[in-house]
């Protein structure tokens, strides 16, 4: 991606070095792999804490030296999210109302946050309690490590997907689904699930087309990054990996094809009216 010139965010917080106490027991592979089934949640922390015996409370000081590549990470980071703000702001007086932006928390480690206490294992996430975008810097080289795919448009997509959370919230398409997901069965909630992650791949693909058209900031190569990722983080993907076997009742993200084609279709369009994946029966998403 081009950056050259951008400005950095305002609604950055830095908590490197602070950690959300002490973390108790081992991690095993496979409970990191079943973490990473979700890496990019709506702010369900506690699973994801569940999964990797995570009972810490407190946050404490922890030293930390951040190398020279985590700062330029750090930079990235706040440009992107520089770039949603302009980008959704705009989208948002488009549509005659106001874009409030989330704050980007940094973390080392583990944090705690207004949906819960998460760990660096447990991925991005959004928490509409207090409206931050929570990310480990340290996840863009397990991306390298763990899904073979990286590069800067790659880690924009996680940041921009994370924000396409918040602009859920905004809408109040955020607080809907969970209240239904809270009046279904477990197999109809995962669906709803599905139908918010696939929304908010496309949201982060509208950022992307716009984000473009204002700043010239997509360079060669950079969709296939995205388009790879997304492939990589879809349920049947993790699950295979994770379990030797995908089970499509327990999705709750949706299928690497899915993935990928609702960011490429955010990214084709930039029409955020085009991505109601609640108006889609749902064997056609």
């Amino acid at each position: 991606m081009n950056l050259t010139g951008r400005r950095t965010s305002k609604n950055v917080e830095d908590r490197r070095g602070m950690s959300a106490g002490k973390i108790g027991g081992g991690l095993s592979l496979g409970a990191i792999v079943v973490a990473a089934i979700i890496y990019f949640t709506t702010g369900d922390l506690n699973q994801a804490a569940s999964v990797l015996g995570n009972q810490t409370t407190t946050e404490q000081v922890a030293d930390y030296q951040p190398t020279a590549e985590e700062e330029a990470l750090a930079t990235f980071a706040s440009q992107i999210l520089a770039g949603t703000e302009d980008v959704w702001t705009a989208v948002f007086k488009q549509n005659g109302l106001t874009y409030e932006p989330p704050k980007l928390v940094l973390f080392s480690g583990s944090v705690k946050s207004a949906c819960g206490n998460a760990t660096s294992q447990s991925g991005p996430f959004y928490c509409s309690a207090d409206q931050a975008v929570y990310i480990d810097l340290s996840f863009f080289s397990s991306m390298r490590q763990q899904f073979g795919t990286a590069g800067d448009f790659a880690y924009a997509y996680v940041i921009a997907h994370e924000v396409g959370h918040h602009v859920q919230y905004l809408l109040g398409t955020l607080g809907q689904a969970h209240q239904k997901m809270q009046q279904v069965s477990e197999k109809e909630s995962n669906k709803i699930s599905v139908r918010l992650e696939l929304q908010a791949d496309f949201y982060a693909g509208v950022w992307a087309h716009n984000d473009n058209k204002m700043f010239g900031s997509l360079e060669e190569g950079d969709i296939d990054e995205g388009l790879a990722i997304a492939a990589r983080i879809g349920d049947d993907y993790l699950q295979k990996k994770a379990y030797g076997k995908a089970m499509p009742e327990t999705f709750n993200h949706g299928t690497s094809d899915q993935r990928s084609r609702w960011l490429k279709k955010g990214i084709q369009t930039g029409d955020i009216r085009q991505g109601n994946t609640f108006d889609i029966d749902y064997s056609r998403l």
